[in-house]
This record gives C-alpha cells, structure tokens and sequence, in this order.
C-alpha cells in the first residue's frame, strides 16, 4: 500500500511540473554553452527566450548546478575595446523574445564545478519577473563554436 501511495505521489508530481511549465507563457529554446578547457573557471549560455502571454514579462536571474554562480550578461564595444558587463534583468515583451548569443547578451557561468564537455547537458533555471522559475535544458557545443548547430548531429 505504501509503494503505491509512493508512486501515486511522484506521478502527480511529475504531472504538476509539467502542467506548470506547458502553462507557463515563456518558452526557452536553442540553449548552448561551449565546451570549457580543463583549466576554465567561467563559461556561458546562449539562448532564445519567447514571451507568448500577452503580458509583459522580465528575466531576474539565473542559476544552474554546474556553477557556483550564473548572472546576466552583456557583451558591448565601448570605442573599439569589448567589454562584458552584468545586467540586473531582460525585459522580454508579451509576443516577443530575447537572444542571448555570443558577443552580446549572454549567462555567465562563474566558478564552474566542473569543465563543460561537448556532448553532455545540463539544468538551467531562469527566473523570471512574472512567470517565476522556467528550467530549460543546456547543451554543451564543441569550443570555439558559433551556433548550436556547428555540432554535427545536435538536434535542438
């Protein structure tokens, strides 16, 4: 009777966080870091976030197991030299999106635990004004990559 009141619970568990994230209005997708060397204490992800509620939404923050920390980021040319600089937060307006890609917005991946190996993935969770905690998953590209689909066979 206990294994199944056991089991019962994790369905309705699995059930309620996946109702909650197919109820949720933002939409993560194309999630990618590069691969870090072994010596690496920083990485970064890139990524498309899609606002398709009719109210507008920002994003707070970001975390992530494989760091000690994970901010928002942006990348800008202040006369010729590149600097990269924390943000506080990205409005994402209903109906619209954000890119986080190289060179420009971008999550900071600060202290990594471990170095980011092409192929493998992991949990990101991104925090958002309204819509709370949305988790998407990232995956790790070749280094020096360009895009998520420089990884032959990547499906994204």
């Amino acid at each position: 009777m206990r294994i199944l009141a056991l089991a019962s619970t994790l369905c309705l568990a699995v059930i309620s966080a996946v109702y909650a994230q197919a109820s949720s209005p933002i939409e993560i997708s194309h999630a990618w870091a590069r691969a870090t060397a072994a010596s690496a204490a920083n990485g970064a992800v890139y990524l498309k976030v899609m606002n398709r509620g009719t109210a507008d939404d920002r994003l707070t923050g970001a975390s992530t197991t494989v760091a000690a920390k994970a901010e928002l980021h942006i990348t800008l040319n202040d006369n010729g030299v590149m600097k990269m600089r924390p943000i506080t937060d990205v409005p994402v307006k209903a109906g619209g999106s954000a890119e986080f890609k190289p060179d420009g917005m971008h999550i900071m991946l600060l202290g990594l635990k471990h170095p980011l190996k092409a192929g493998d993935r992991f949990p990101l969770t991104l925090t958002f004004e309204k819509a709370g905690a949305v988790e998407t998953m990232v995956t790790v590209t070749k280094a020096g990559a360009a895009a998520p689909g420089s990884m032959p066979g990547m499906k994204m």
